[in-house]
């Protein structure tokens, strides 16, 4: 008989008697394709005979034994070898396997309620860690400001004046589009139920106060959260899996001096300058709608928009901007050191980033609207 015959033989399980004790023979392929589909009654006999621990158990006629069926007859056993046991050492090795590792137990399927409170649970701890983790960032910013203005030689300067051209002079083109586009739309809306009223002058009042004084900040500040916030996010993480944080760490280079610092000093001092960016492009997008839909020209434009906005405005503008800078840079360098050295980590944590950015920049305008209610409104 051929050797290919032999480990094709069906699985077989024999009992004898023998000196008024059971002997069980098993002989054949005993692999997982077999089991499957001829062994069913097998191991049922299996399990039965394994109760009784006197029992002789002879494996050596098993031609062929997998992984799997080694696991099928280490559970049937009871996860515990037979007192008497005869099997080719090649065998016993797979078993020794599964006396040195525990099977995992299976999932335990839990009630809607539980586990809608255990989700509850870790969420709340996420947040509190993550509340906890930014209030630390915080400090170590402080603690790194003050040692600046100790060591003033130690301000980094080059990451600052390279991170406010990536985030500032690189996010130009798109923050005057985007407020030139909102300027027209604004206007032209406006324009339509101004005409009604018969009060068409006052479209330079409402583009003055919404645009300086709302969105123009805004705006900025959310492309720049979706622009800038995820790359610096990204960046962190790429270091992170590169390691090129724990080569900073080993040479001793403090991570919140080199990374976190110049990117929030970079956003606070650019973010206002983007909002009067902004600001100009979205004024300048009204006037031409304006132009056009109520027929104001650029002159009276102008003339008339100083008098009406009042100047506090502008200060209250650049103020929310700094913030907002100043959040989305912190978001940004938190969400990035969460990031674990792998892909998945990356492209979720960047994500996290952008989304918790935006809604803190809103929120953020929120107050400063709730605050500031009654402050540079035209009388």
């Amino acid at each position: 008989m051929t050797d290919t015959s032999i480990t094709s033989l069906p699985p077989t399980l024999e009992i004898s008697e023998q000196q008024g004790q059971r002997h069980i023979t098993l002989s054949g392929c005993w692999d997982l394709r077999h089991v499957a589909t001829a062994a069913s009654k097998q191991r049922q006999q299996i399990k039965s005979y394994a109760a009784d621990k006197n029992s002789h158990w002879n494996l050596e006629a098993i031609s062929k034994l997998d992984s799997s069926t080694a696991l099928i007859l280490w559970q049937s056993w009871g996860e515990t070898l037979p007192t008497v046991l005869h099997i080719k050492p090649e065998h016993q090795q797979l078993f020794e396997r599964w006396q040195n590792q525990s099977v995992p137990a299976p999932n335990v399927t839990h009630s809607t309620v539980s586990t809608l409170l255990h989700t509850s649970h870790q969420q709340l701890t996420d947040v509190g860690e993550q509340l906890t983790n930014g209030v630390v960032l915080l400090g170590q910013l402080l603690l790194d400001i003050t040692h600046l203005i100790r060591h003033p030689k130690a301000i980094p300067w080059a990451e600052i004046s390279n991170t406010i051209y990536d985030s500032g002079v690189k996010a130009l083109g798109i923050t005057a589009l985007v407020g030139f586009l909102i300027g027209i739309v604004l206007s032209y809306l406006s324009a339509l139920q101004l005409k009604m009223f018969g009060a068409e002058i006052y479209i330079i009042d409402i583009l003055g106060i919404s645009i300086i004084r709302e969105l123009g900040p805004l705006l900025a500040a959310i492309l720049v959260a979706g622009r800038s916030g995820s790359a610096m996010t990204a960046q962190i993480g790429i270091m992170r899996v590169t390691e090129e944080l724990d080569a900073l760490s080993a040479m001793g280079i403090s991570h919140s001096l080199r990374l976190i610092l110049p990117k929030v000093a970079a956003l606070t001092l650019a973010m206002p300058l983007l909002s009067v960016w902004t600001n100009a492009a979205a004024i300048f997008g009204g006037m031409l709608s304006a132009k056009h839909s109520l027929d104001i020209g650029f002159q009276q434009f102008f003339l008339k928009l100083p008098d009406t906005i009042p100047l506090v405005n502008v200060f209250i503008g650049l103020g929310k901007s700094a913030v907002f800078g100043l959040i989305i840079a912190l978001v940004a360098c938190h969400f990035g050191f969460r990031i674990k050295p792998n892909t998945e980590s990356l492209g979720s944590e960047t994500t996290n980033s952008v989304v918790a950015a935006i809604t803190a920049v809103i929120m953020i305008d929120a107050l400063f609207a709730i605050l500031f209610m009654d402050v540079g409104m035209p009388s």
